[in-house]
């Protein structure tokens, strides 16, 4: 079985990924499944500089392929914030729960129709060299309530509105979630290059880890 390191400890994300990766006899894990990963500092300027940081360092680090993923939501009446800050956004203390006030805070009284918003979901994948072999980025759009809405997901879930739904991720639940989200959307641009990749033959440890092994 192949492993393949998910660059977060965030469980949420992992079992997002895992049904998806089946197919291609992939086990995912995560940074929790190792005793010693390191800390990331995430200064990219952008989505897929922070994924990309994720994915090299932390597979140099600990020899194996790293799937790095950066994502977040962008708003456009507060232009196109808090979008890499999005984990942030209430403060170096933040939560979900803080960072859902101060976006509710941030655009007040703004009407229905101008908090549109977007998110966004960057891959990037990491051979265990550091090298990044394959990227892929996707988008789901949608507008955010004036207040919570259901209780499934995580992050902004509870405030994002489906268009097509006129549902929040969290009123519609993983079900709905795996197959419009910006993170399944990106993941299924994402699988038939890990495909090809695995076809080919170059899923290979790094020579410094070979010779370790």
């Amino acid at each position: 079985m192949r492993i393949l390191v998910l660059g977060t400890h965030n469980q949420k994300k992992r079992r997002e990924l895992e049904s998806l990766l089946v197919e291609q006899s992939v086990e995912l894990q995560t940074l929790a499944d190792f005793p010693d990963p390191i800390d990331v500092v995430e200064d990219g300027e952008s989505f897929a500089e922070n994924a990309a940081l994720k994915a090299s360092q932390q597979a140099t680090h600990l020899h194996h392929w790293v799937l790095g993923e950066d994502s977040g939501i962008s708003v456009a009446a507060l232009d196109n914030q808090p979008g890499i800050f999005s984990a942030r956004f209430s403060g170096p203390d933040a939560t979900d729960q803080k960072n859902n006030e101060t976006l509710l805070s941030e655009l007040a009284d703004t009407p229905r129709l101008e908090r549109t918003a977007f998110y966004t979901c960057h891959l990037a994948l990491a051979d265990p060299s550091g090298e990044i072999r394959l990227r892929c980025e996707a988008r789901c759009h949608g507008l955010i309530r004036f207040q919570e809405a259901g209780s499934a997901g995580f992050g902004y879930d509870p405030l994002f509105e489906i268009y097509e739904y006129h549902r929040t991720f969290g009123e519609l639940g993983d079900a709905v979630k795996a197959v419009i989200s910006h993170r399944s959307r990106a993941i299924r641009k994402f699988l038939p290059q890990l495909a090809g990749l695995i076809r080919s033959g170059d899923w290979h440890l790094s020579r410094e880890t070979e010779t370790k092994t």
